[in-house]
């Protein structure tokens, strides 16, 4: 079987279409501690669009999540393709989104998560020596803060 002549190295952005845009800042941002990214000397985006840098990607790139407020980010759009456009987001097939941060630190987020009023549960996975912190965001998507156990990797 031929193979692509390209291989995807890594995640560049992640996307959420939000209904409580304010609301979904706030966790991000705020909550999760994720820095917001601002427009450069270039330019910047469009209003109704949110960036947060996740980290370093790859050739350059940084991993970002970027949230679009629920209205398409202000584009005049047809309502028609309005509606298209938010069914689709409505009909996402997105499970989860796992972002990752140290073992040593998932019991304090799981306190400061509690703090925050968010409801919070463990689950590990014994086949890959991970651990997953699940919460949901303010609009309902499930969020895990999974990280990996250094002496299951080192055995």
């Amino acid at each position: 079987m031929p193979h692509p002549p390209f291989r995807p190295r890594a995640l560049g952005e992640i996307a959420i279409r939000c209904r409580d845009f304010a609301a979904m800042q706030d966790f991000y941002g705020r909550i999760l501690g994720l820095e917001r990214l601002t427009p450069g000397s270039r330019g910047g985006h469009r209003a109704g669009i949110v960036f947060f840098r996740l980290g370093e990607s790859f050739g350059g790139h940084v991993a970002v999540l970027a949230l679009f407020a629920d209205e398409a980010g202000g584009i005049s759009m047809s309502p028609e393709r309005r509606a298209t456009e938010l069914e689709a987001g409505q009909r996402s097939s997105l499970h989860h989104l796992a972002l990752s941060l140290p073992w040593a630190e998932q019991e304090a987020a799981a306190d400061w998560l509690r703090q925050e009023g968010c409801e919070v549960r463990f689950e590990t996975f014994q086949w890959t020596g991970w651990r997953g912190l699940f919460t949901r965001d303010p609009d309902g998507n499930t969020v895990e803060l999974v990280a990996a156990d250094a002496d299951w990797h080192n055995s």
